[in-house]
């Protein structure tokens, strides 16, 4: 049985979904210099794919769903997790960059395609190949962010929050260790 929780998934499903990803940016880079129409509709695919990841998490993610079929059945279970919050504000960037990438080719302003595809790949090679995700690192000042108000006024922090502020073993105080 899986020890991860609803809100954590597997480390290596993002990953596998950032190899993907940096496979089809490639490809948009390089048809970009043949076909700005191919490489709109190859940014097209993966806008959408990136606005599917963000809505509905990675478990729910195309290319997760791939990990989930047919490469995590034949790798031990999982050492280690991430939360889902941080990896589905990623895939927001992503579709923000894709976006305007396809704006770009759109608008036969293929520079801004290339530059703006260029931008999601190296985001998605960092996390493919080091497994630093950019859009994740950023989640925790933006996450600040929106508890703040406007002109600085400090909003209701949430559980989640409050619970991280009290300290990782308030939870657990006086119940008995298990092993």
């Amino acid at each position: 049985m899986s020890s991860t929780s609803v809100d954590q998934v597997d480390v290596r499903g993002p990953r596998f979904t950032a190899w993907i990803t940096t496979a089809v940016l490639v490809l948009v880079l390089v048809a970009a210099a043949f076909s700005p129409v191919a490489a709109a509709a190859l940014i097209g695919v993966q806008a959408v794919v990136f606005a599917v990841g963000a809505a509905v998490g990675p478990r729910r993610h195309p290319y997760g769903r791939i990990y989930a079929t047919f490469v995590a059945p034949r790798r031990a279970p999982t050492s280690e997790t991430e939360p889902v919050a941080p990896l589905r504000f990623a895939q927001l960037l992503g579709f923000a960059f894709a976006a305007v990438s396809l704006l770009g080719f759109a608008l036969g302003v293929t520079v801004v395609g290339a530059i703006f595809a260029g931008f999601a790949l190296f985001a998605a090679f960092l996390n493919a190949a080091f497994g630093i995700c950019l859009g994740c690192q950023i989640y925790p000042l933006v996450a600040r962010l929106r508890r703040t108000g406007p002109i600085g006024g400090v909003r209701e922090p949430s559980v989640v929050s409050r619970t991280a502020a009290s300290g990782s073993d308030a939870h657990t105080a006086g119940s008995p260790a298990s092993n």
